[in-house]
C-alpha cells in the first residue's frame, strides 16, 4: 500500500544534506528490526515500508547481526536510531562513537539517522539509561554544539527526538517545545516525533498532549515513532506512566496519532517494541493500522480542503 501525502508541508530546508538517499523514508509505516525475525524477514519478505535498527548493536566491524542486517538491507531501506550519543552531556562528545556512527552509515547508507533529547554519559560512566536535560540557555548552547559537530562528522541530518521524562527541572527557563524549537532553528536538524513519548510526558505532567504537539514546529517532522507504556503510580499516588515499549500501542496514543495525521498528512512512522517482543506477524499488523490511519487522515484532510474550496 502507497500513501501519498495529501498536503504539502513547509519544512525548512535542511542546511545539511539526509542520509542515504535524499528522498528519506518512505511515507508508510516501517517496524523496529530485532534478530528474533531475522530469518523469519528473509524468509516471507514482508510487505512493510523499512526497518529500523539502534546504531549501538551493530558498532562491531562483523558477526551475525552484521551477516543478517546486510541481506535485509538489499531489500529494505533502514532508519539507523541512536541510543548513546549523550547530545545533552555535560562533556564533549565521544569521538570515536561518532567514528563508529560515521562507518555504519557508509556501509548500510541509511536513509534516517536519529537520535534522542537526552544524555547517557558522565566522564567514563555510562548510565544505560535516557537522562533528561533542563531547558536552559547553558544546555540550549551546548546541545545545539553537539548537534552541529554531529552533523558535521557524519555529513547527514540529524532527527533529533523529544525526550519521555518523569521529573522537571526547577532550574528551566523555557518550555519543552520552546527549547526543541529553538535547537531545530539554531542547528537545521529535524525532529523524530515520538507520539507515545509526548503522551507519556504530558500525563507524567498534567499536560495537554494536543496543546504540546500544537507548540511543536511539526513542519519539521522527519519521522513519527509510536510504542507502548507501563502504567505506574508516583510516591503521591498520581498515575506515572513508564515509555517502556514493551506493549501494544495504546488506544490514547493511537488517538494523539491520529490527531498529528490530521494536522501533517503521511509521514514514515515506525512501531517500536524493545521488550515482550511478539511475533513479527504482531509488529506488521500495529505497522498495518498506522496505515490505515494514514489514509483515513489523508481522506479527511482532503473533504476539509474540498470543502474549503467550495
Amino acid at each position: 500500500m502507497l500513501l501519498s501525502t495529501p498536503r504539502d508541508r513547509e519544512e525548512p530546508a535542511p542546511r545539511i544534506a539526509l542520509c542515504g538517499a535524499a528522498r528519506g523514508l518512505p511515507a508508510r509505516a516501517g517496524v523496529g528490526l530485532k534478530p528474533e525475525h531475522f530469518r523469519d524477514v528473509l524468509t516471507t519478505r514482508p510487505d512493510i515500508a523499512f526497518f529500523e535498527v539502534h546504531a549501538e548493536n551493530y558498532m562491531v566491524d562483523g558477526g551475525p547481526f552484521h551477516h543478517f542486517l546486510g541481506r535485509i538491507r538489499e531489500h529494505y531501506p533502514l532508519s539507523l536510531h541512536g541510543v548513546g550519543l549523550s547530545i545533552g552531556g555535560e562533556s564533549p562528545l565521544d569521538e570515536a562513537h561518532l567514528d563508529r556512527l560515521a562507518k555504519l552509515i557508509a556501509r548500510y547508507e541509511p536513509a534516517s539517522f536519529s537520535e534522542h533529547l537526552a544524555w547517557s554519559s558522565h566522564g567514563d560512566a555510562f548510565l544505560n539509561d535516557l537522562l533528561p536535560v533542563p531547558y536552559d540557555r547553558a544546555t540550549l548552547a551546548r546541545v545545539c554544539e553537539h548537534i552541529e559537530r554531529v552533523q558535521e562528522r557524519l555529513q547527514c541530518r540529524l532527527l533529533l527526538e523529544n525526550p519521555s521524562t518523569y521529573i522537571e527541572f526547577e532550574a528551566s527557563t523555557m518550555s519543552e517545545t520552546a527549547f526543541i524549537g529553538e535547537v531545530l532553528q539554531r542547528t537545521g536538524c529535524g525532529l523524530l516525533l515520538d507520539v507515545n513519548n509526548a503522551y507519556v510526558s504530558c500525563t507524567n505532567h498534567g499536560r495537554d498532549p494536543s496543546a504540546y504537539l500544537s507548540e511543536l514546529p511539526l513542519a519539521a517532522v522527519g519521522e513519527i515513532h509510536l510504542a507502548g507504556f507501563a502504567r505506574d503510580h508516583d510516591a503521591a499516588g498520581a498515575p506515572l506512566l513508564i515509555d517502556s515499549h514493551c506493549s501494544p500501542v495504546d488506544d490514547s496514543v493511537w488517538s494523539l496519532y491520529a490527531d498529528v495525521i490530521a494536522r501533517l498528512g503521511v509521514v514514515p512512522t515506525l512501531l517500536e517494541r524493545d521488550h515482550d517482543i511478539p511475533s513479527l506477524a504482531t509488529l506488521i499488523a500495529e505497522a498495518n493500522r498506522a496505515e490505515e490511519m494514514m489514509g483515513a487522515g489523508t481522506e479527511s484532510t482532503r473533504c476539509e480542503l474540498n470543502w474549503i474550496s467550495l
